[in-house]
């Protein structure tokens, strides 16, 4: 049952979003009467946050190293399950680890185990953080205790919610700060000297973060607030989900200010100075073009963008990075851990999928489309059915297996069947065309034949030789799972590809594909007929569609960098190329689970792993 805070916030969502006048909203520490709702129907999409989304929703954003993704969230993995690579390092309890993945695997399981520093714990390096204040334990200002030295304080400049939340973190306060200061502490004496902090805002520890030492002209460091006791969040203020309040004016700004991501992961638009990923969640602009992929499709690293941003670079600098050039630390940062993270990822297995070789219902046909080329859609097959004709199109996605519609074959027929890859002409069988046998056939247990509900099946090929245990399909690459049904959207343009019917019902032999959209008023259009499950896509006048011939195959979208995911399976429709009535697919992203439980999950995750 929702806290009544969390009740309130989402009534006044709810309110905000059915366009209600005046609604009581904070601006800079002022309750102030408007006529037009600004926060938070500007920014958030109730139904998002009504998931509770955070830092550890794979729905939403990638896993850590040291975590995979399961059923839509974060969880540990062992530590013997990280990469063997990297550098070892110190933990807090000075237990040496084979590298960051494993310290930090351990950590997320128990709680005690802190990054300490990099390498063996047989040096005598320490780090210590401090709070100065002995009348509450919970708020003052932050001192840093490195190698025996004197302590430091922290500089005020660039302290923030994302260093904030980490000391707190690292202070024995999990939900992180309620709010950062700055000011003079009562001992000024040592603070001509402080150490500037920057962090992800997702560490533990501020031993994680990259630290250099300043000279403090002005004398002011940096102070927290950290937080201590759930209460009601008033209207001005957004609920996290880990229960802490922040002030509206700090949702969808790209910062961490929550510590769990809760506001940044439910954003139709982002303020300035953020960048707003398509799944709808907000990221800094210096996390764009920074080689990691942190928006689920790639759109931040997308390479028109990286390389428009680098000619930038190379015309001069922009004032505020010039500012930055001037600020001179007087020693050398320390490496920040993030970037021991970021090198993990490289580590981890890599998957290769949905690269073409070119980059150029019910039972349906590609209408109105073009030909397809030779090894244009490497990841196509065709399905022979008992009566040795080309019955229905499928998948391939790795290894011996492809993804097809259940109503396109049957358990017991295994042994009738034969997949063609290769094939682009039905009547021209051309050299490069492979045959292969079937081995099994899995029909979703949970597939209806009169409503198409869980129209999904899969199809496990036999290897040629009998000394592999893979299928080796020359010239053929598999298409990407999608694993969030964030990665694309209503409107997004995808291709579907197959051998069924042409126009008026004329049997074709040659691959063809046409662009459709996808749409969401698909409840609205077949009403009782459609279920969870199911996806529509096509165009508003109908001069694209799938019809007979074309069940099984796919319905491919692509992400920023052109890389192909399967988004559906041709299942069925209303009779072909209709106005207002588009095709109904398979939503292969709700059956993630469901495939990875046959096939292994490492021969679909493409990340998360």
């Amino acid at each position: 049952m929702k806290s009544l805070s969390v009740a309130v916030f989402i009534l006044g969502l709810s309110l905000c979003i059915l366009g209600q006048k005046n609604l009581l909203y904070e601006t800079k520490g002022k309750s102030t009467q408007q006529t037009q709702p600004q926060w938070p129907c500007r920014f958030l999409i109730e139904e998002c946050v009504n998931n509770s989304y955070t830092q550890n929703s794979c729905e939403k954003v990638f896993c850590q190293p040291w975590q995979r993704c399961v059923e839509g969230t974060c969880v540990c993995k062992l530590p013997y399950q990280c990469p063997r690579n990297g550098t070892s390092v110190c933990s807090a309890q000075r237990k040496t680890f084979r590298n960051y993945c494993q310290l930090k695997s351990f950590e997320c399981q128990r709680r005690d185990s802190r990054f300490m520093y990099k390498g063996n714990c047989n040096s005598e390096e320490s780090f210590q953080i401090f709070l100065e204040n002995e009348d509450v334990p919970s708020e003052g200002f932050i001192q840093v205790e490195m190698n025996h030295l004197q302590k430091t304080f922290i500089c005020a400049d660039g302290w923030s919610m994302n260093e904030a939340n980490v000391a707190c973190r690292q202070l024995r306060f999990p939900e992180g700060a309620d709010r950062v200061e700055s000011g003079y502490p009562n001992d000024a004496s040592n603070s001509s000297e402080c150490l500037k902090a920057t962090c992800r805002g997702t560490e533990t520890s501020l031993a994680e973060c990259s630290l250099t030492r300043f000279n403090n002209t002005d004398m002011t460091v940096a102070k927290v607030v950290c937080h201590t006791t759930h209460k009601e969040c008033f209207s001005g203020e957004f609920h996290c989900v880990n229960q802490k309040c922040i002030p509206l004016r700090y949702v969808c700004d790209g910062n961490n200010d929550c510590g769990d991501l809760s506001d940044e992961l439910c954003c139709k638009a982002c303020r300035r100075g953020s960048f707003h990923c398509l799944s709808d969640v907000c990221i800094p602009n210096k996390y764009r073009c920074n080689n990691e992929r942190d928006c689920l499709t790639g759109e931040d690293e997308n390479r028109k963008l990286c390389d428009k941003l680098a000619k930038e670079k190379e015309r001069g600098r922009t004032k505020a990075a010039e500012e930055s050039m001037d600020e001179e630390g007087t020693e050398a940062p320390e490496e920040s851990m993030d970037e021991e993270r970021k090198k993990m990822k490289t580590f981890l297995p890599q998957l290769h999928c949905g690269i073409g070789n070119r980059m150029v219902a019910r039972r349906k046909r590609i209408l109105g489309g073009h030909e397809a080329e030779k090894d244009e859609f490497p990841w196509q097959v065709a399905i022979r059915n008992e009566q040795h004709r080309l019955n229905c199109g499928g998948v391939f996605i790795g290894g011996c297996w492809i993804l097809t519609a259940a109503h396109c074959v049957r358990a017991s027929r295994v042994h009738l069947y034969r997949i063609w890859s290769g094939m682009v002409n039905s009547v021209n069988m051309s050299a490069g065309i492979e045959t292969f046998y079937l081995k099994k056939v899995i029909v979703h247990e949970k597939y209806n034949s009169k409503t198409y509900e869980n129209d999904i099946a899969l199809l496990e090929m036999k290897p040629k030789d009998i000394r592999h245990t893979s299928c080796d399909l020359h010239n053929f690459m598999p298409v990407c799972i999608p694993w969030s049904k964030y990665m694309f959207r209503s409107g997004h343009q995808c291709k579907v590809s197959g051998w069924g019917l042409e126009e008026d019902f004329k049997k074709q032999f040659t691959l063809k594909w046409g662009y459709i959209y996808l749409m969401e008023n698909c409840s609205e259009i077949y009403r009782e007929r459609y279920f969870e499950g199911m996806e529509c896509a096509g165009t508003d006048d109908g001069s694209v569609d799938s019809c007979k011939g074309d069940s099984g195959g796919p319905l491919v979208c692509f992400d920023s960098n052109n890389v192909a995911y399967l988004w559906g399976i041709v299942s069925w429709g209303e009779n072909c190329g209709e106005k207002g009535h588009p095709g109904v697919y398979t939503k292969v992203v709700n059956y993630f689970e469901w495939i990875s439980r046959h096939t292994g999950k490492s021969l679909i995750s493409q990340y998360n792993v």
